[in-house]
């Protein structure tokens, strides 16, 4: 990894910092006059990256650190009540600071415990993982999942800041590193051709801190325009609305159920198909959009008697109008659409198709 030239940009009401030495939290912290400093971690990132970040703050020893158990499964308000509980007993007040140290499920989980705790507390987002720094932890966005209906409980909180250190990133095993891959890849695929024609070859592990910071750019350039997601945000969600049925899905049936980014490479083939399908993708951008996700992401196997567990969880998704199951599909490469809506037979021809193609 690169270190950066630029140290940060302006989103909504915040800066990301782009810093491998984290040496800006510190003096964000020095700053302000919190009552009292919590860390959130999960114990992946306690035992790894809660180093790294005490290193860099030195003269900020009063803290406290609340840990949960790290995956997916665990991002539920049973978790969040645990956080809630930890906060109370270390004396947190509206004057606190909650400092999210991890990945997408702490930084979505943690912002919603910092939103809603005495009707919102300041937080900051240090991610530890790629997708966590592409992703999840830009643009105020905070959830938790209800069963297996992802993020379908939370709210729009702005963070205080976002500190994006690199350094966290050789923690990762290829799979994780793999999964903040696919968002990387979808920030070109829905707003820059060019950055997606330059990423779609190389191998997770030959990004830079450059390709990080580009990726966080073209998600800041859609979220400072629509912070609530009332149309142009909405392009984000490519491949998300069956990907994220694919999630919850794998979450409750598999015994090793895939990851965010696992899901969402199966959800942006199929969705693909539908931009090809009903949006005017070319059928060669199609192609290449099929042979970049296979070429970086494990084959996902499932069969038709799945599909309607599928669709009724997908009939759940925030895109939704009414009865209609909405979607953000391509139109070219590196351009996309939103509120388009697709029937079931349509949809069931996409799950069809990558189900096929995969067999």
């Amino acid at each position: 990894m690169t270190t950066l030239m630029e140290p940060y940009i302006s989103s909504t009401g915040y800066n990301v910092f782009f810093d491998d030495t984290l040496a800006g939290l510190e003096t964000f912290i020095r700053s302000a006059d919190y009552s009292r400093i919590l860390i959130l971690t999960d114990r992946n990132t306690s035992e790894h990256c809660l180093p790294v970040v005490q290193a860099a703050i030195p003269t900020v020893s009063d803290y406290d650190v609340i840990e949960v158990d790290p995956g997916e499964e665990n991002k539920n308000i049973d978790f969040c009540m645990g956080i809630w509980r930890m906060m109370l007993d270390f004396g947190a007040d509206r004057r606190s600071l909650l400092i999210n140290l991890g990945g997408g499920v702490v930084t979505d989980m943690g912002g919603f415990a910092a939103s809603t705790f005495k009707r919102g507390i300041d937080f900051v987002q240090v991610p530890t993982t790629l997708l966590a720094q592409v992703d999840a932890s830009v643009g105020g966005k905070t959830g938790i999942d209800m069963g297996n209906v992802k993020n379908i409980i939370g709210t729009f909180a702005q963070p205080r800041a976002v500190f994006i250190s690199t350094r966290f990133l050789q923690t990762l095993d290829r799979r994780q590193l793999v999964s903040g891959f696919a968002e990387v890849i979808k920030h070109g695929l829905i707003k820059d051709a060019a950055f997606y024609a330059s990423v779609k070859g190389l191998d997770a592990s030959d990004l830079t801190a450059t390709h990080i910071q580009h990726s966080v750019v073209l998600k800041n350039a859609v979220v400072t325009q629509d912070p609530t997601e009332k149309g142009l945000r909405k392009i984000l969600n490519f491949g998300h609305t069956i990907g994220h049925a694919i999630e919850g899905y794998s979450l409750a049936n598999d015994s090793r159920p895939l990851l965010h980014g696992e899901a969402i490479a199966v959800g942006m083939i199929c969705e693909g198909y539908l931009s090809y399908r009903l949006n005017g993708l070319e059928e060669a951008s199609f192609n290449d959009l099929v042979a970049t996700f296979r070429r970086h992401f494990p084959d996902y196997r499932y069969d038709a008697t799945c599909y309607d567990a599928l669709l009724d969880l997908m009939k759940n998704d925030k895109k939704n109008d009414g009865d209609r199951i909405g979607f953000a599909l391509l139109n070219a490469i590196g351009a996309c659409d939103y509120d388009v809506f697709a029937g079931k037979a349509e949809i069931l021809e996409s799950l069809e198709f990558y189900r096929t193609l995969v067999n």
